[in-house]
């Protein structure tokens, strides 16, 4: 005999108050932010604003397709490529060596102190980073693949610790328990456990590093970046959206190589 289904549902849980109070402050901070920003939605799509937008946008057609100023621009953006591959490739390494600690793999005070230092490096922008490593390394690519290498050693350093967190530890402590080294249990056991995400994330910081170092040339740092604001500000426009496009293709180009590769890792 097939048993019956109850003639009333089970009450709904409870809700925390807590959970209420976040959902309304929320709310009021949306609301005060609107309320508190002058934005001028009028005058952004005034007539007058429209036309000189217009006008502007107007200046950087044609690109120029001199067979010279294409080959800077593809020497320029093979620069930023590689200034945002070798930052990301440094760090990933210094990332995952401060993961370690940063995960409480050694100590709880050292988790901390590691930690807070994460916490400065990817506080501080590329661009400020940039600025204070050319006065030691001086203007050029250099310093930029250092500010990128700094500022990313942050991010990635916590997402690493926070992937070897959530990892499982029953594996490691099973090795671990049958006289396997500290060591080997962690390569055996927990980093093939995080290693997907791990190199997930890493593929997507590259992509931002690549945007973040066209805009490190504003500051000297070499690349696409450096040759945009060089003909920007001799109102060089045709010249300028040549490198407007090399960049548009250069993040394509970034894109198109993570996808495969995240579809190749994920199978």
């Amino acid at each position: 005999m097939t048993p019956q289904p109850p003639d009333t549902l089970p009450p709904a849980p409870a809700r925390s108050p807590g959970t209420a109070l976040l959902l309304a402050g929320l709310v009021a901070l949306v609301v005060a932010s609107f309320a508190t920003l002058p934005l001028q939605w009028a005058a952004f799509f005034a007539p007058e604003a429209l036309a000189s937008v217009s006008e502007f946008l107007a200046g950087f057609a044609p690109p120029d397709t001199a067979p010279a100023f294409l080959k800077k621009t593809a020497g320029a953006l093979w620069e930023t490529l590689a200034m945002s591959a070798i930052g990301t490739l440094l760090a990933a390494a210094g990332g995952l060596a401060l993961a370690l600690p940063a995960s409480g793999r050694m100590g709880g005070s050292l988790r901390a102190t590691v930690r807070a230092l994460l916490n400065v490096l990817r506080s501080i922008p590329e661009l400020v980073w940039a600025s204070l490593l050319l006065v030691a390394a001086g203007l050029g690519p250099f310093a930029g693949t250092l500010a990128l290498a700094v500022h990313t050693t942050g991010v990635l350093g916590r997402l690493f610790a926070d992937a070897l967190e959530n990892v499982a530890p029953l594996p490691e402590h099973t090795l671990r328990s049958n006289g396997a080294a500290p060591l080997a249990a962690f390569l055996y056991a927990t980093l093939p456990q995080a290693l997907p995400q791990m190199l997930s994330y890493a593929l997507y910081r590259w992509e931002n590093n690549i945007r973040a170092a066209a805009v490190l040339g504003v500051v000297g740092a070499g690349g696409l970046g450096q040759m945009l604001k060089y003909h920007l500000s001799l109102f060089q426009m045709e010249s300028a959206a040549t490198v407007v496009l090399a960049m548009l293709v250069l993040v394509a180009m970034v894109d198109a190589a993570s996808y495969a590769l995240r579809r190749a890792l994920t199978r």
